[in-house]
């Protein structure tokens, strides 16, 4: 069995003029990414490793579940490949995960996210909205088998308000 917590990067800001990969958080992707931490944290569910694009928006999302979630330095693993919007990369990267890690997160931006929630998820979901968690249980050996899990959990913002 290997779970994965997949999650769209908060709400970032275009106020600063800056590339595409460097745009920061807006203040309500902040108090959105700690909303959602803070539900999931209420599970008492801890990933093994964290993965997230090294894009700005979605380095600082992790960064708020990281510290939420008490996740030692040494997990979190900013990963180039996932500064991905196709969700080809994301999918070639999922499928990549060593054999002996059993339950992941993962940071990345969207479109790739919210094809693969509604892939490889047996509830469509429409859009995962910024700050948005799925998490998807798959009855496999090894991630190279990737195919259609089970969703057991979404959290979005919107819910929590």
């Amino acid at each position: 069995m290997k779970r994965l917590i997949i999650v769209r990067h908060a709400k970032s800001s275009w106020e600063y003029d800056v590339i595409d990969h460097q745009r920061p958080l807006k203040n309500r992707g902040r108090n959105d990414a700690l909303l959602v931490s803070n539900e999931f944290k209420s599970y008492n569910l801890k990933p093994e490793i964290i993965f997230s694009s090294d894009a700005e928006r979605a380095k600082k999302t992790a960064e708020i579940f990281k510290k939420v979630l008490e996740i030692e330095d040494s997990l979190f693993l900013l990963k180039p490949e996932l500064y991905d919007f196709s969700g080809i990369e994301l999918l070639k990267f999922i499928k990549s995960i060593p054999e002996d890690l059993n339950f992941i997160m993962i940071f990345g931006h969207n479109h790739a996210i919210t094809a693969f929630v509604n892939e490889f998820g047996n509830k469509y979901t429409g859009n995962v909205p910024t700050s948005g968690l799925t998490m998807i249980e798959f009855d496999i050996d090894s991630w190279s088998q990737l195919r259609k899990g089970k969703t057991v959990m979404s959290i979005y913002p919107r819910d929590l308000k």
